[in-house]
């Protein structure tokens, strides 16, 4: 089981009781806010549901209720009121050995191939976007929006050529490192410590490059070190697409208000994001891992091979975990002190929404893209306008892709 599926497993769990001070919303917010989403143009900048696509019985046009493996589906969007958004090729990190960096640079290739192969498959109702203006576009044509990210450029190590055949297949947003230290950059989370003390020189190499090919740069995983050299190296701004505050939670994931204004101030966005070991401390200890292992034994495949049936499997095995070794977790309450805390500190110009749906975010009262309208009717009842909701949900990223875009043309 790789490191990532043990922080899926932690946040998928969600089958405990909400909080006794859970938020709530009269049937009446949300009728309000799910007919304003539907109005604006809806985006979450960081959809992992592109894992999903070669798993047995997943049909993005299909529900897939009641699966610990998904949380995005055609239907669900539709409820949600969700237009889309940027739709992740992730590569979780191999052991840096010249086999490892091949096994990435194909690993990355097949997932982008599978992300348009799904395009390919449904015409009808997905389309590529990628211009800042194609999104809008898609919208009014009844489509939702697929944008292509990577996270994690290990793909690119093997040969940062790639980037170029990358772009050309519809990439837009790129960001460096995930959980581990590799040739790019320094992760936030790698128990090593810091390698490079922020991008190496093949990151700044590559940095330069998205650059120069109009790609938004997303800074998410990597630590504070890169977070300062992306301040000082970038001509335009650039975007955290599932981060959280530090002044809420400590954790290395997320970040500290100096660093948020200054964010703000080269034009940058955060898009706060709903995993629930980067809102609270969740409490996992020892036991509960040895619990999660057991399952995974018992259902008999790695994360990354389950089939959709083996999702419910793991659905109702984490349920019965959570009774007896329960974990606290992330409610809406907890989200929202976030949320509201980085609005604070930056203004609903430089805050958007990237809640790591399929890649472990969700919470006890918000656990798949259906509920979104709940954070639509918390941003009407604290007074925000419409145009700064659009913004929030959209406007703010697409502004800082024109951007990006705008640079690379002018040469």
């Amino acid at each position: 089981m790789t490191l990532r599926s043990l922080f899926l497993l932690v946040s998928l769990a969600l089958c405990a009781p909400l909080s006794a001070h859970a938020i709530e919303f009269s049937a009446q917010e949300l009728a309000r806010a799910a007919t304003l989403q539907k109005k604006l143009l809806t985006l979450d900048s960081h959809l992992d549901t592109p894992a999903n696509f070669h798993r047995e019985g997943f049909d993005i046009q299909q529900r897939h209720d009641h699966n610990a493996l998904s949380q995005v589906d055609l239907p669900r969007m539709v409820d949600g009121a969700l237009d889309g958004g940027f739709w992740a090729i992730y590569t979780d990190q191999g052991d840096r050995s010249p086999a490892a960096h091949q096994h990435d640079r194909d690993a990355g290739l097949l997932r982008l191939m599978e992300i348009r192969e799904m395009l390919a498959a449904h015409p009808e109702t997905f389309a590529l976007a990628l211009t800042a203006a194609d999104a809008a576009r898609i919208k009014a044509a009844g489509k939702r929006v697929v944008y292509i990210s990577m996270e994690n450029a290990s793909p690119l190590v093997d040969d940062p050529t790639l980037l170029s055949f990358y772009h050309q297949a519809g990439l837009r947003l790129l960001s460096t490192v995930h959980f581990a230290n590799n040739e790019f950059a320094d992760s936030a989370t790698d128990t090593k410590g810091a390698e490079w003390k922020g991008l190496s020189p093949a990151g700044k190499a590559l940095v330069d490059e998205a650059v120069r090919l109009g790609i938004v740069i997303d800074q998410s995983h990597a630590s504070d070190a890169v977070f300062d050299d992306l301040i000082q190296r970038m001509p335009v701004p650039f975007v955290l697409s599932h981060s959280s505050a530090k002044a809420i939670y400590n954790h290395p994931r997320n970040l500290d208000d100096v660093r948020l204004k200054q964010l703000a101030k080269a034009g940058g966005v955060i898009q706060v994001n709903a995993y629930g070991g980067y809102l609270i401390d969740t409490g996992k200890n020892a036991a509960r891992t040895q619990a999660e292992d057991a399952l995974m034994k018992q259902i008999g495949a790695d994360y990354d091979d389950l089939s959709m049936a083996q999702g419910v499997q793991l659905k109702q095995g984490l349920a019965e975990i959570d009774q007896r070794l329960p974990l606290r977790k992330a409610t809406l309450d907890d989200f929202f002190a976030h949320f509201e805390h980085i609005l604070g500190v930056v203004g609903p110009e430089h805050v958007g929404i990237g809640l790591d749906w399929d890649g472990g975010g969700g919470l006890t009262d918000l656990q798949d893209v259906s509920d979104l309208p709940k954070i639509t009717a918390w941003l009407l009842r604290k007074g925000y306008t419409e145009k700064q909701i659009a913004g929030i949900w959209g406007g703010n990223l697409l502004r800082v892709l024109q951007q990006a875009q705008d640079h690379a043309n002018k040469k």
